[in-house]
């Protein structure tokens, strides 16, 4: 265990993918589990559930179903190109580290799927006319993440300042039923990531950003954030 900063670990939680096979000790996984559940909910409804996938079987299933999402993943991606901001060899390392992940999914020892239970509606009849019953059922779809991805972060960050690694990756959405089939996840019930977590074969940061000038506006879109 290491005791790290918050910002240091900010600044250097990297993507690790390459991780060892050996073992994770269950009360490391429980102090992971318990920082997502201190994050933000969304109405503080609480509504996460965070599946922990450690049986050799049921991770080769997961790892077979996330190389079928990942073969489209990177069609897409070569479709796609790469970003203007990396360069070839920066792209290429990319990949590269993407592919081995999608290889490998299965070796991780540990492998956490954040979901969320659905949330009901009030009915029409309960709301005050005034208020568009369509647009708010759109609101709803559009804030989910808001109550699932700041747990998500909270495991990447509590991975970090335990020594190990994690990435979030989300290739499996392309073959969800499966991986709920393979685990018997409910209908209604939605995962939202695939995180493999064990300890690192790879360094964790520093990080490569677009400096904060190119991504932060002042007060009107377009004018720069001056530095």
């Amino acid at each position: 265990m290491t005791d790290i900063g918050l910002f240091e670990a900010i600044y250097s939680a990297r993507s690790n993918r390459k991780l060892s096979p050996d073992p994770v000790p269950e009360e490391l996984i429980t102090r992971v589990l318990e920082a997502a559940t201190q994050a933000a909910s969304a109405g503080n409804a609480q509504n996460w559930v965070f599946m922990v996938v450690r049986g050799a079987g049921l991770r080769a299933k997961l790892g077979a179903i996330y190389r079928k999402g990942s073969d489209i993943a990177n069609a897409v991606y070569a479709a796609r190109g790469r970003p203007e901001h990396l360069s070839e060899a920066q792209y290429q390392r990319f990949m590269a580290r993407s592919s081995w992940l999608w290889d490998h999914f299965a070796e991780a020892p540990v492998i956490v799927i954040p979901c969320l239970r659905p949330r009901a509606m009030p009915s029409r009849e309960a709301l005050p006319p005034e208020i568009g019953y369509a647009d708010e059922l759109a609101y709803l779809d559009r804030i989910r993440g808001a109550s699932i991805y700041p747990a998500i972060q909270n495991i990447i960050l509590a991975c970090r300042a335990l020594g190990l690694g994690t990435v979030l990756t989300t290739n499996h959405l392309r073959c969800e039923d499966e991986v709920r089939a393979a685990l018997g996840i409910p209908a209604g019930v939605t995962t939202f990531a695939l995180m493999p977590i064990g300890w690192p074969l790879q360094n964790f940061g520093p990080l490569t950003r677009k400096p904060v000038r190119e991504v932060a506006f002042a007060d009107r879109w377009g004018e720069a954030w001056e530095e």
